[in-house]
């Protein structure tokens, strides 16, 4: 393994540089993350009240389609006469 040296002593100001950064990065995700979640506070309501709607539409449709399906078995099952 190669010996590498002694490690380079960093500038302060860059030390600073790096660290103000960091906190800016971690300040700006912890804003959007909040920003983001009110948004999609929004649209779950949003959706909320679309799925109320589209069971009722759902549940319609499968009672009209159970409807169907007992009325062209009652057809099949009756005899027909010749």
């Amino acid at each position: 393994m190669a010996d590498l040296g002694a490690p380079v002593r960093v500038s302060p100001l860059i030390r600073f540089g790096r660290w103000s950064f960091l906190v800016v990065g971690v300040a700006y995700g912890a804003y959007h993350q909040q920003r983001l979640a009110k948004r999609e506070v929004g649209i779950r309501e949003i959706e909320a009240q679309q799925k109320v709607i589209r069971d009722a539409k759902l549940a319609e449709e499968k009672k009209r389609n159970q409807e169907a399906e007992a009325k062209a078995i009652a057809e099949l099952s009756m005899p027909t006469k010749k």
